[in-house]
């Protein structure tokens, strides 16, 4: 009993021991962590002193430094953009305002920065402190250096000749000497995805799969440039980055040039433009890959195509309409060619004689397009070439166009092309890889991209299409750039009879809400013989550059997968 008493007692006495270690040790290290703290304090006051008293002997401060938004720097000088700079600039003081591309600092005295307005259009410029009155000084030179990427900046600087071209900028023959510079926006410490990740050819679409081969072909190898490639998904997840590339960039410009040109040349051909409404009391095309959304107390569909209402202009009256517009097609289709929603340019016409006028419009619209956009967007063409490599597009000379009917087409197939088209058939519908067969059998044998296939079957086309008399072919035709179908039209139905009984052998009922008012428009007055087509601007732009996607073609890509951003 005695002898478990003692034990006890004496750990009663080593705990307590312990505790008191363990006390002066928490502490020792306490007064350390203060001691620590207070030091770590004191560095940082006098740094913030020597700063202040850099700030206050820094002859350059006022030059230079992050402002607000509101600000009214004082820079002086002419205001330019980097397309204008030319040799009478020379000397002189201007104002540019762009971003930073990257910078790298020389020494202590010297610093260059790469500056970016839109697209490619970027300069080099320099500053150099200037010992003698500070301004620049040194501090002002550190601090431009360290601008971070993508910075929105301002600068008032001396436009100079360089010792050489600058190669690795698109104006290259000059440079600016920086005397003034201040942050606007200033851009995160990480960037989401660098500009030259966005430059960068894209090599995985996805949900995509057909892409990724084409695109591995396409791409330029990160290991040669040392910079990855970034995904679509990554991409659209970093929206404001990816726009910022030269290539999204080069893109859209030219396919605003081939939209403007679209409207150009209809108008001067006589064409007046109209605007057809997206939302619409009924499925415009009779089929199910329409959208609806409730509208107040009824139901409303987001319009498959402006079909309907082109006609309505020319039985109201015109002679020659077009629209440009949005399109929705609700189809589960996730491929490098489809898009639930996409930009059509339309255009529908009387027709005097025969429908071979339309298709003469058309192709002289496309055309058109193409030759032009070869003119004005040279540079921008080059630009999507370095990223994104295809063979320059061969058109047909003037008067040596290639026009073959459906069956002409699919001879070709069976007589010259691979081994499982022995034995289509002239009337049904061309699948997508038969429609890529025939296009390389095409650019071999009549040295061109471009050509038309008419007098498809009738079974191939929607019901308002005219059927040729006596025949299972039909007045209808498409357009094919690269061996992908790139417009579809041909002669429409202008008698409300005969189009009802076309309606009912497409198994559909002429009576179904948004159909019976459709004929109705046939019945209202005498329609004259009329026809037109449907382009698809984001195919056109996609497959005229060789492009892998075309998402890439889009503003803001939409597909089943895909509402953001």
């Amino acid at each position: 009993m005695a002898d478990a008493e003692d034990t006890a007692q004496s750990q009663a006495q080593l705990t307590a021991e312990v505790s008191k270690k363990g006390a002066k040790k928490a502490e020792a290290k306490a007064k350390k962590e203060a001691e620590k703290a207070r030091k770590a304090a004191e560095r940082e006051a006098a740094e913030a002193a020597k700063k202040e008293a850099a700030a206050a002997s820094d002859a350059a401060k006022d030059n230079y430094g992050e402002i607000s938004q509101d600000a009214h720097p004082a820079v002086n000088g002419k205001r330019i953009s980097l397309k204008t700079l030319d040799k009478e600039d020379l000397g002189k003081s201007v104002v540019l305002r762009g971003w930073v591309q990257n910078g790298r600092i020389q020494s202590a005295k010297m610093a260059f920065v790469e500056l970016r307005e839109e697209g490619d259009w970027t300069i080099q410029a320099l500053v150099v402190a200037n010992d003698p009155d500070g301004t620049p000084s040194r501090p002002m030179v550190k601090w431009v250096a360290g601008i971070k990427p993508e910075s929105f900046v301002i600068v008032e600087a001396k436009v100079q000749e360089p010792l050489e071209p600058v190669k690795s900028c698109r104006v290259a023959n000059f440079e600016l000497v920086i005397e003034k510079c201040y942050v606007i926006a200033s851009a995160p410490n990480v960037l989401g995805m660098t500009l030259a990740a966005s430059n960068r050819a894209i090599t995985n679409f996805s949900d995509e799969e057909p892409v990724e081969k084409a695109a591995e072909k396409l791409s330029i190898s990160a290991a040669t440039t040392n910079i990855p490639a970034a995904t679509m998904l990554t991409h659209l997840d970093n929206i404001v980055m990816h726009k910022r590339s030269p290539v999204q960039q080069a893109i859209a410009d030219i396919r605003a040039e081939m939209k403007e040109q679209f409207r150009s040349y209809l108008r001067s051909h006589g064409f007046k433009e109209f605007e057809p409404p997206c939302l619409i009391g009924a499925a415009s095309e009779g089929g199910a890959n329409v959208f609806s959304l409730p509208y107040f107390d009824k139901q409303a569909f987001l319009a498959q195509s402006p079909q309907f209402y082109k006609q309505i202009e020319i039985a109201g009256g015109r002679k020659r309409v077009f629209s440009s517009g949005p399109v929705f097609r609700a189809e589960n289709s996730n491929t490098p060619r489809h898009m639930t929603e996409f930009t059509g340019l339309d255009m529908e016409m009387e027709i005097q004689e025969d429908y071979s006028e339309v298709l003469h419009m058309l192709e002289g619209v496309l055309l058109h397009i193409f030759n032009s956009v070869k003119e004005r967007c040279a540079h921008e063409i080059e630009v999507v070439r370095s990223v994104y490599p295809s063979e320059e597009i061969k058109l047909p000379e003037p008067g040596k166009e290639i026009r073959l009917t459906f069956a002409e087409g699919q001879k070709i197939l069976r007589e010259e092309g691979p081994e499982e088209y022995r034995n289509v058939s002239d009337d049904e519908d061309m699948s997508t890889p038969q429609e890529k067969a025939l296009g390389e059998l095409i650019r071999k044998k009549f040295n061109t991209d471009f050509y038309v296939l008419d007098k498809f079957p009738e079974s191939a086309r929607p019901f308002y299409t005219k059927v040729n008399p006596g025949t299972k072919t039909s007045r209808g035709f498409d357009f094919f750039l690269r061996g992908q179908e790139i417009l579809s039209g041909g002669q429409r139905i202008n008698e409300a009879g005969e189009l009802e009984d076309r309606i009912r052998t497409k198994g559909i009922d002429p009576r179904s809400p948004g159909i019976k008012e459709y004929v109705d428009v046939f019945r209202q007055a005498g329609v004259p013989p009329h026809g037109g087509g449907g382009i698809g601007l984001d195919r056109i732009v996609a497959w005229y550059l060789g492009l892998p996607s075309v998402h890439l073609a889009a503003y803001f890509p939409r597909t089943p997968k895909r509402l953001q951003p």
